[in-house]
């Protein structure tokens, strides 16, 4: 596995703890405050490896990609293809006001504007920068639209 605070393109799948169906695959993107408390929500025991959430014959029920942190507009191809790796179906969770809009950077002329010019979001989680608890429940409440609970 790779570590939340990686290389373009390295990626750690984990599952939410409270719902082992939920597959949590996080790019590594995040460079700063987004991806430290998405390492805390690991940490905490929020997020657990997915190795450790069940046989790996026991496919998950949801796959999301968590981008966490600021993309710009060269890692946007890096985004796209990690996507095009993931099962159909995958949704995108768009960690923090960095990933959601270019944070701080947006007017930066090489930060993208939000992952969403890269990719289509299912959920965004907002704050600068959000925490874990915030992260469980965005997971939870696109889980839980999934399954038309929501």
């Amino acid at each position: 596995m790779a570590s939340v605070i990686g290389t373009v393109g390295s990626r750690r799948d984990l599952r939410l703890a409270a719902a082992p169906e939920v597959r949590v695959v996080l790019a590594s993107l995040g460079l700063a405050c987004c991806a430290l408390e998405v390492e805390s929500a690991v940490r905490m025991g929020l997020l657990v490896d997915d190795r450790a959430a069940g046989p790996p014959d026991d496919p998950p029920d949801h796959t999301v990609l968590l981008v966490a942190g600021t993309v710009t507009d060269a890692l946007a191809p890096a985004v796209q293809s990690l996507i095009a790796e993931l099962p159909p179906g995958t949704s995108v969770v768009s960690f923090g006001a960095c990933a959601g809009t270019g944070g701080p950077y947006w007017d930066a002329p090489t930060v993208t504007k939000g992952v969403d010019q890269v990719v289509p979001v299912a959920r965004y989680v907002p704050g600068c920068p959000p925490s874990p608890d915030a992260l469980v429940a965005g997971l939870r409440a696109l889980a839980d639209q999934g399954r038309g609970d929501a």
